[in-house]
């Protein structure tokens, strides 16, 4: 059994963990966000994204406390990174997250070069941030829009815990 903590890297490390799967001719897909307060709808899209493709890995790119600041507001996160990151590594269908500082991923996903890219259907494609987008298509990853069920959405949760 692998220790929770290994499966927290830094991008370099990534990059590295990324080629070893090339080489063994294992595809990668790649989502991100906050996974601030983690949800059922949180472990069915992460499940679903592993199953994209058989012998991949999913690596969540999981954003920085201060960036769920910007995105989010002073409130958040509820959970700092490190907690966040800890509880993502346990599932199993997660095999690596990596913490990125910026409120986009732009600069990590050209390094990473996934084969495939994830997101909730409450992004359409052209919803999704132009400059990802872009930096994806260029480097020829394929994006791929999961089924998302907005019952599970953390901000509604948070927003019902503070309410009752």
């Amino acid at each position: 059994m692998h220790d929770i903590h290994s499966k927290i890297l830094t991008l370099t490390q990534a990059v590295e963990w990324r080629q070893a799967l090339r080489r063994h001719g294992n595809p990668l897909i790649v989502t991100n966000g906050c996974f601030d307060v983690l949800t059922p709808g949180h472990v069915a899209f992460l499940t679903t994204a592993r199953n994209l493709e058989h012998d991949a890995g999913l690596l969540v790119l999981l954003n920085s406390d201060d960036s769920i600041r910007t995105l989010k507001g002073s409130s958040r996160p509820i959970w700092n990174q490190e907690e966040r990151a800890l509880v993502l590594a346990a599932l199993v269908a997660v095999h690596i997250v990596v913490v990125f500082p910026s409120v986009r991923c732009t600069d990590e996903l050209i390094r990473l070069a996934p084969d495939i890219y994830a997101k909730g259907a409450d992004y359409t494609i052209s919803s999704l941030n132009s400059e990802e987008r872009e930096a994806l298509q260029r480097i020829g990853t394929q994006i791929r829009i999961l089924p998302y069920d907005p019952r599970y959405s953390s901000t509604k949760l948070i927003a019902k815990i503070h309410n009752d």
